[in-house]
């Protein structure tokens, strides 16, 4: 047995066209362009990659894109008005405030000042009660993505025993409200969690989220399951260089699970199309309400 392979770069483009097709939509009724701006605080070079990524994609898509980058040594004072001199701009639909943020600044403070209308990460805590009660809500990119995935691979999930590893509220705790959504019989595992191979063994569903390489072994898994690997860890080979694994050991895994995603290529494309996504419904939603 050999797993389907999920494609997230086709996936992921197929709803970014999708979105452009939206946008376009968009500009025809309403006169102007979706708006979406990110702020970086800071020079961390992984975030900055990924700004400029979220910029080129913003702008293929037909919106408008805005980008905000701060000295490391902003106040949080200063950032918390910038946040509100977006909140009060009429052309910006969507605001990024890109994590993780300098140690100076609350993090959870800056997320709550974003308008809930225009928080297209989904982290404002009205969206996530929004999502947690069963509401329409902006959610957050990289689980919308995975239930894509999941979805599109096995159809109805209704009743199927899920698990997801990870309890953050970035990955782990959306993707367990998401599931649930879908009437999935949901477990949630974490650094505490006792026998997390007998978990896994009895998952349909599996999503590893929690950045430890090659955590969850081939052996683990559950003949013909659905394994998303969310996991993005910059390990060493023997051969000195450096390369992007999960949190799922793949070449074992993919004996035994009927799909799997890979690493990169499989989730990572799908949080850039969600976000693109996001922008577009918040513009909607924020157009109709005028």
């Amino acid at each position: 047995m050999s797993a389907i392979i999920i494609d997230g770069k086709a996936r992921g483009l197929a709803l970014r066209t999708d979105v452009a097709a939206g946008v376009a939509d968009f500009v025809a009724a309403h006169g102007r362009a979706p708006g979406l701006t990110v702020v970086l605080v800071g020079q961390d070079p992984a975030s900055a990659v990924y700004v400029r990524m979220k910029g080129a994609a913003t702008r293929e898509a037909g919106m408008v894109s805005g980008e905000h980058v701060l000295p490391s040594d902003t106040s949080e004072a200063a950032l918390l008005a910038l946040v509100a001199a977006l909140n009060a701009d009429p052309a910006v639909d969507g605001i990024l405030v890109q994590l993780p943020l300098p140690r100076h600044i609350d993090t959870d403070r800056v997320l709550a000042a974003i308008d809930p209308a225009k928080d297209v990460d989904g982290f404002h805590p009205v969206n996530v009660g929004r999502l947690s009660a069963g509401l329409d809500a902006l959610v957050p990119c990289t689980p919308a993505g995975c239930l894509l995935l999941i979805t599109e691979a096995l159809g109805d999930i209704a009743g199927k025993e899920a698990l997801v590893i990870g309890r953050s509220n970035i990955v782990g705790k959306p993707m367990a409200a998401l599931l649930l959504g879908q009437s999935a019989t949901v477990t949630i595992a974490h650094s505490r969690t006792r026998d997390l191979a007998a978990h896994v063994g009895g998952a349909e569903i599996v999503v590893a989220a929690v950045g430890v390489p090659g955590l969850v072994k081939g052996e683990w898994i559950r003949p013909g399951a659905c394994v998303i690997d969310v996991g993005t860890n910059r390990v060493t080979g023997a051969d000195g260089k450096a390369r992007l694994v999960g949190d799922v050991d793949f070449d074992s895994a993919r004996t035994r699970a009927g799909w799997i995603t890979p690493v990169p290529g499989g989730v990572g494309p799908m949080t850039i199309a969600g976000l693109l996504a996001n922008t577009l419904k918040a513009a909607r939603a924020r157009a109709s309400a005028a």
